[in-house]
């Protein structure tokens, strides 16, 4: 199992990937098969979360584990898709619904007000690939816990990240303003190219869900954390060997580690490993978070933190 060290304490993280589509809307594999392939992958946990429809997570766990020996704990989640401004389409991941939960809603608002309803966890999935802007999930959404930062179905067209639009909501005072990185698998081409590292207390569904509303958690495509906090005014992080390590503010604010662009000695493979910044010229009320990336170009991110 791994661990990592979080907000002064060390924690089980686990591997989870949220965002995932089977034959029950669009996607290729059958549930029980895909949470197999997964579990094969080394992760831990997995939410279902086709289009317009929910799955019997329990019943596809009990499925899985007759049919392959092995546990494979499940979220229940749902994409909604009403209608939304200007003729585009929300696409609304909702985790922690009811296997009952309806598919259909007039409006962003509706939709994500139907989650709220029954305590599940709304985020706006891959807006950027949607052509939906910060202002209109603020304007549309209500409070929803945030956005996709990362989703590999979008890769193909240049439009996975979504780091503008989720800056642009934490400069707006959108809060908790989480972020996921996920690969919305239809099929293998984008199978195990997101997901997120949650630090629960115990590996199931309802403490995943938990943590994740806490922000006790950090998306990646590959890069890994070791230890995030801020303490005394300072971000203090330990990570996988990274090209660079961004501390991103509001607006202009923000601190960045970078290696050499030539190796020096000491410093051979031209990386960092951790960093201790001071966060004493970053006004107070500001957001900060950290994101880093690797030689290949892959990156993670932390939650923000309010100071």
């Amino acid at each position: 199992m791994k661990k990592m060290f979080l907000n002064g304490k060390e924690r089980n993280i686990y591997k989870v990937n949220l965002h995932t589509h089977t034959t029950t809307s669009d996607g290729l594999h059958e549930p029980h098969e895909l949470c197999f392939l997964y579990h094969q992958a080394g992760y831990d946990a997995l939410a279902l979360t086709d289009h317009r429809k929910t799955n019997d997570v329990l019943a596809v766990q009990a499925k899985v584990k007759e049919r392959y020996g092995v546990e494979m704990p499940l979220i229940s989640g749902i994409e909604l898709h009403p209608a939304g401004p200007l003729g585009k389409t929300w696409h609304i991941l909702a985790l922690g619904v009811a296997v009952d939960f309806p598919g259909n809603y007039n409006s962003g608002f509706e939709a994500a007000q139907a989650v709220r309803d029954v305590n599940g966890l709304v985020f706006a999935a891959h807006p950027y690939w949607c052509g939906i802007t910060s202002k209109e999930i603020m304007d549309e959404l209500g409070e929803i816990n945030g956005t996709e930062v990362y989703n590999a179905s979008c890769r193909y067209i240049g439009k996975e990240y979504n780091m503008n639009t989720w800056d642009e909501l934490l400069d707006a005072g959108c809060r908790p303003g989480l972020a996921l990185a996920v690969d919305d698998c239809h099929s293998p081409s984008t199978f195990g190219m997101g997901w997120t590292m949650i630090a629960a207390d115990e590996l199931t569904p309802q403490a995943l869900l938990e943590a994740l509303r806490k922000g006790d958690f950090y998306s990646t495509e590959g890069p890994e954390f070791k230890r995030i906090e801020v303490k005394d005014g300072h971000f203090i992080a330990e990570f996988s060997p990274a090209t660079s390590a961004i501390v991103v503010s509001n607006q202009a604010f923000g601190h960045c580690e970078s290696v050499p662009r030539w190796p020096l000695p000491g410093n051979e493979r031209g990386v960092v490993t951790s960093f201790d910044i001071d966060l004493s010229d970053i006004p107070k009320g500001n957001y900060v978070r950290c994101q880093i990336k690797n030689a290949e170009g892959k990156m993670a991110w932390s939650m923000p933190y309010f100071l």
